[in-house]
């Protein structure tokens, strides 16, 4: 490969030079983030020599290359380019700073409601649950275990300030304990609980009120159960209250003086001000919302399951988690899932309709995976790998997505949680299952059916050999299969469930995952370390018979910058099967976010037939991988 040639046609395809802001790279991609993505020719990108993907992601376009080719092509591209390489933060910081202001809040309201989403998934599946038996059973509803457990569902919610507290303070860069405070003065039990202030109102009677403000206006005295905004307002201000006030109070005071003030002055403007003031603009959207969701006849769903998926495309879905937490919050259910489902299941429709469809290996082995996926709830392997590339499965998504919103949004679906849909979507709305069912087939069948019938594959440009000349083929192997053993012990993970789409749809090569018991990986087989990543997460091999190999220890982890890992050999060395290789501490990697995750990738297996041995457990050195060389397809 052509490093040189490669660096300098990515960087003409992109816009050139002045149109590149930050240039990194991790142990497969390069990552870019560039001032005009309009100047980016993403399809001759594509057919560059070398490069085997590009996508889009947190504002930065990443190349797929490869391991053992990224790290040279980088060190020609920022020579072309006349940059300096940047760390993979550095690359993140420059995205998110480039992006505009109303990106950079929802990017905000993505990071506080993210986090938060196991608290309200399981509180909203054991409310399934429960809705589930008791209509089978009603009579289970007096039992003492029921009730117990009833209790546990509605936790989340009935504290769902504090939770959106803690994680907006954190997403603010405020002491989180002060977030909960604030959270917690939100909905103080010596505060009339909303909904029951609401009852009181719609009897006519009178909720308690005071005098605030030196006498200027009276509040009621409620609490904010069932709102979001409010408590975002509030800490946000905290935030930059408590922020100032470190600035500026002497450190022998700070400990003192900076929460009692931040507390003090939030509590007060929160109870008297952003309360009544955002609750009300909340409760007005939320209405407004739900006004255009049930629509008659289904019109709103039509509307929000045909524009779902584009907002996907743009990035903006991360805002809908705050809109779910709000209508759970306030009304108790979520009736924005069951549309969204709609428009999942239709991309995975059109997505499979391709894979059936086509006859090219590489687009169909993209294709299944990525529908598979959808159907399980994540669109953007469909959508950016497929569906968008050809146009006309997604615009056949949209239709079939906005046809099953209609049917949902006109049978009144409800879920009583977030974070879920697709098929794992049927725990969450167990009271409407087979209306909900039914509206997954007919997304399903609109997509399906309009992709089959439209969808058509363009016929590949016949390859032109000079005379004389034939296409060079890999030579078969005398000795017929080749075993390579497990570098790492744990638990074997199908490729195309690793939560990461370059690995699960065999963009990089073939091979499987390993989830790894043991902190230690070892060499698989004989043969020489081609790359070895300075983050020392991701390990490259050439074994001796031929196969080049890619452990990728956990997922994202080039983030870490090394933290927790430890190389014992270096590039070039020669190393023996069984030898370690890198050593790991999987407890301090998960507890800083990331997935471990294995992929162990024979990255030139379009030269191999690669079939995986192991089932189940492995150990190191046991049989995982099994090569026939012989060309794919």
């Amino acid at each position: 490969m052509d490093y040189k040639s490669c660096a300098q046609q990515i960087l003409k395809e992109i816009g050139g030079k002045d149109n590149l802001i930050s240039a990194a790279h991790c142990a497969t991609r390069l990552r870019l983030v560039i001032s005009d993505n309009s100047k980016c020719n993403k399809e001759h990108l594509e057919n560059i020599d070398g490069v085997k993907g590009v996508f889009e992601a947190s504002g930065q376009l990443q190349i797929i290359i490869g391991t053992g080719t990224v790290n040279n092509v980088y060190d020609e591209f920022i020579k072309a380019a006349g940059v300096t390489g940047a760390t993979k933060e550095e690359a993140k910081q420059a995205a998110v700073n480039k992006a505009p202001l109303w990106r950079r809040a929802i990017k905000v309201l993505s990071d506080i409601f993210v986090p938060i989403i196991p608290a309200i998934v399981a509180s909203g599946l054991l409310m399934g649950l429960l809705n589930g038996f008791a209509s089978i059973y009603p009579a289970i509803a007096n039992d003492g275990s029921y009730k117990l457990v009833s209790l546990f569902s509605n936790a989340a919610f009935v504290f769902l300030p504090v939770l959106i507290a803690i994680s907006a303070a954190k997403a603010f860069g405020g002491n989180q304990f002060l977030g909960a405070v604030i959270g917690m003065i939100m909905i103080h039990p010596d505060l009339t609980n909303a909904y029951t202030a609401a009852t009181m109102l719609a009897a006519g009677k009178s909720v308690p009120q005071v005098s605030v403000w030196f006498g200027l206006y009276n509040i009621n005295l409620v609490g904010y159960q069932g709102h979001v905004i409010p408590i975002i307002i509030a800490v946000w201000v905290m935030c930059l209250i408590e922020k100032k006030l470190h600035k500026i109070v002497p450190s022998m005071l700070d400990l003192f003086v900076t929460p009692l003030v931040s507390v003090l002055v939030t509590g007060y403007l929160s109870l008297t001000i952003f309360g009544p003031v955002f609750s009300f603009l909340e409760s007005g959207l939320l209405s407004g919302i739900k006004a255009l969701i049930t629509l008659p006849y289904g019109i709103g769903g039509l509307i929000c399951g045909g524009v779902y998926a584009p907002i996907v495309v743009t990035g903006l879905h991360q805002m809908f988690n705050g809109l779910e937490t709000g209508l759970l919050s306030a009304y108790k259910y979520n009736n924005w899932m069951p549309i969204a489902t709609a428009a999942n299941i239709a991309q995975g429709a059109a997505a499979l309709a391709v894979a059936l469809k086509t006859r090219n290996a590489k687009t169909k082995s993209m294709a299944l995976p990525s529908s598979l996926s959808a159907f399980l709830g994540i669109t953007e392997p469909a959508i950016f790998g497929v569906n968008l590339r050809f146009v006309k499965p997604f615009a056949c998504g949209c239709i079939g997505g906005a046809i099953g919103g209609m049917f949902a949004s006109w049978m009144g679906i409800k879920a009583t949680a977030m974070g879920i849909t697709g098929l794992f979507g049927i725990m969450i709305t167990t009271a409407y299952l087979p209306q909900y069912l039914l509206e997954m087939a007919i997304s399903f069948a609109v997509s399906f059916g309009l992709t089959r019938l439209v969808y058509r594959e363009k016929k590949p440009e016949p390859i032109t050999v000079a005379a004389g000349t034939e296409q060079a083929k890999p030579a078969l192997r005398a000795d017929g299969k080749t075993e390579i053993s497990s570098p790492l012990t744990g638990s074997i993970v199908a490729l195309k469930d690793v939560p990461d789409a370059t690995f699960a749809e065999g963009i990089l090569g073939q091979g499987v995952a390993v989830q790894p018991t043991e902190g230690k990986v070892v060499a698989p087989a004989d043969g020489v370390v081609s790359t070895l990543f300075e983050t020392h997460h991701a390990i490259g091999l050439t074994l001796d018979s031929g196969e080049e190999l890619l452990i990728h220890i956990g997922l994202n982890t080039v983030e870490l910058e090394g933290e927790g890992y430890m190389a014992h050999v270096e590039v070039d060395d020669r190393v023996t099967k069984g030898q370690t290789l890198i050593t790991f501490d999987i407890p301090l990697i998960e507890k800083k976010g990331y997935k471990i995750v294995t992929p162990v990738i024979v990255t030139n297996s379009d030269a191999y037939d690669v079939s995986v041995l192991a089932q189940g457990s492995v150990q190191s050195m046991q049989p995982l991988l099994a090569t026939k060389k012989g060309v794919q397809g």
